[in-house]
């Protein structure tokens, strides 16, 4: 059963003369308990793409077209009072920074106590504060520290904490933005391991948003690849490492080295992101692209379904090519 259906959403940053736009006709399904990937470089378009999935765009940004179905309601169209009544009770996100996400000048259960009191009426100060420590035990923080300030708390606990917020009221879809960007491997892996624990038992479904590819390999189920503002190919975790069709996924992979295997050249991705105000005509990744052929720079193909995954490359031409 789908939890969230995203159809052509295209946002836009409009800044002087002409609009810019960060995310071009993205669609994708995510299913109930599903962990969905999505990595990319700095400037592919990931970060736009969660705050429009969340609501959380401010001016520039615009949605000009699509749609995010949400069990069946469009949530481009909902009014603020409309959104706010879902959020934390059924869509939560977990940001990258969680010392700039918590208040600093609150205690960190005092920042429980005012989600969950805000959405459930019925619960008084007490029950609240007893349910902020539960949900820091949760995640491994001890329950004494729900009388700490963020700033008396490791990143990692940070971090943690701010998981165990997102997850208060009990959503059905969780956006995680880089939440691990911060911390130390050791303290990633555990971050991980906790995501993946709390998922099982409480059956949310999660959009993770990272750089890094390999991360993702280890905890999604699918992984959908950005790249100037288009996801261009979208496949299992196990597909996308063992044959990427697209030659953007197949440079992330090979830039990073496997923890068992022969020894190899490393060998990355020449050149750099597109400049979205200015984007190459054709299909955005040609300037880069060691498999460019006539025509790159002129059609830009449209996701094509090949076996288990999607892609969007003349390797594999569609009808949906466009000029």
């Amino acid at each position: 059963m789908s939890v969230l259906t995203v159809e052509g959403l295209t946002v836009e940053y409009v800044t002087g003369d002409r609009p810019v736009r960060a995310c071009d006709d993205v669609s994708f399904e995510l299913r109930r308990g599903e962990i969905l990937g999505v990595a990319g470089e700095s400037g592919s378009g990931k970060s736009t793409l969660i705050t429009a999935l969340t609501r959380l765009q401010r001016p520039p940004a615009v949605t000009t077209a699509g749609r995010i179905e949400f069990h069946g309601t469009d949530l481009v169209g909902l009014a603020p009072d409309q959104l706010r009544k879902l959020r934390w009770t059924s869509l939560a996100i977990v940001l990258q920074s969680a010392m700039d996400a918590l208040n600093p000048v609150m205690r960190v259960g005092a920042q429980f106590v005012d989600v969950l009191r805000t959405h459930d009426k019925t619960l008084n100060s007490k029950a609240a504060w007893a349910r902020a420590a539960e949900l820091l035990g949760m995640v491994g923080i001890s329950a004494d520290r729900v009388r700490a300030y963020p700033h008396e708390l490791s990143g990692g606990m940070r971090q943690r904490a701010s998981i165990a917020l997102a997850l208060a009221c009990g959503p059905e879809l969780v956006v995680m933005d880089e939440p691990t960007t911060a911390v130390d491997v050791v303290m990633q892996r555990q971050i991980l391991a906790q995501v993946l624990r709390l998922r099982k038992e409480l059956g949310f479904a999660v959009v993770f948003v990272t750089h890094d590819l390999s991360l993702l390999l280890e905890l999604a189920d699918r992984i959908a690849i950005m790249y100037g503002g288009r996801i261009v190919e979208i496949g299992t975790a196990e597909s996308l490492y063992t044959k990427p069709r697209h030659p953007y996924t197949r440079g992330l992979r090979d830039s990073f080295p496997p923890l068992r295997s022969e020894l190899r050249t490393l060998t990355g991705i020449p050149g750099s992101p597109p400049d979205l105000r200015d984007p190459p005509p054709g299909c955005a990744f040609h300037p880069r692209c060691p498999d460019r052929f006539d025509g790159c720079d002129q059609q830009r193909p449209g996701l094509v379904t090949i076996e288990d995954h999607a892609v969007a490359c003349r390797l594999y031409p569609s009808g949906d090519d466009q000029s």
